[in-house]
């Protein structure tokens, strides 16, 4: 088994650009995997290179164990990371992915490593704000997939495909672990700008809820309103990140 700690586990690049001017790191939903960000590379500028956060548990990382809380799994990703971090970054992060890219920029620089020049959250509330959602990570196996239905994140035919559901239970288990375990912490506003894309029709995460990350950065903050649910608002992550241009 590969070292979680190994750049090739945890970095998937469907267009490996070495001369990128610019590196995003996308990190998934809860659930999610790389390859929700395959196509980005193409929509976006030749000098962006996209890097999608590879995770334990999924894909080829299947053997792994999932991660369930955040300190030990931002702990790794700043270790898997490192060698990328040599030139401007920034981070996009979808849902649960939002608090893992945002938990991590302490976590550099707290190692006074690099940090992203543009943090980008979509679909996911700020750190002291509560989830309105019950936890349902501890539910029995029946009713977390009820639960996981009525959010309307996995398609029908995955959630009845008895096979299926036994390979990604333990990391649904896990990431909604990490999220319904999460603890916020003081830490002083970042240094870089941040912007929230709020799905128009997410019935998960309000408004409001992705407004309050302006308490966390201490320079630009910006929300774009954009089509879709909780789900549907990465697809639209790429054509925001377009707009926003070089940071």
């Amino acid at each position: 088994m590969k070292s979680r700690s190994t750049t090739q586990t945890w970095i998937a690049r469907s267009t490996p650009n070495p001369n990128a001017a610019l590196r995003l790191f996308c990190f998934p939903y809860a659930g999610g995997g790389s390859v929700v960000f395959h196509h980005w590379g193409a929509e976006l500028p030749d000098d962006i290179e996209v890097c999608a956060v590879k995770l334990p548990g999924r894909e080829n990382r299947l053997a792994e164990p999932p991660f369930d809380r955040i300190a030990p799994l931002v702990q790794a990703l700043a270790a898997g990371l490192s060698p990328y971090l040599d030139r401007p970054f920034a981070f996009f992060g979808h849902s649960l992915g939002g608090l893992v890219s945002f938990e991590l920029m302490h976590e550099l620089l707290r190692q006074r490593r690099p940090s992203p020049v543009h943090l980008l959250i979509s679909a996911m509330r700020a750190p002291h704000v509560p989830s309105t959602i019950a936890p349902i990570h501890h539910l029995p196996t029946p009713d977390f997939i009820e639960r996981l239905r009525d959010m309307k994140g996995t398609p029908e035919a995955i959630l009845n495909n008895r096979d299926m559901m036994e390979l990604m239970l333990p990391v649904l288990r896990a990431d909604f672990a990490i999220s319904e375990t999460y603890q916020p912490s003081a830490k002083a506003p970042l240094a870089c700008p941040i912007t929230a894309l709020c799905g128009l029709e997410d019935t998960i995460i309000s408004e409001q809820a992705l407004h309050a990350w302006e308490q966390y950065t201490r320079h630009t903050f910006t929300v774009h309103n954009i089509a879709g649910g909780h789900f549907l608002s990465i697809v639209n992550g790429q054509k925001c990140w377009k707009k926003l241009g070089k940071p």
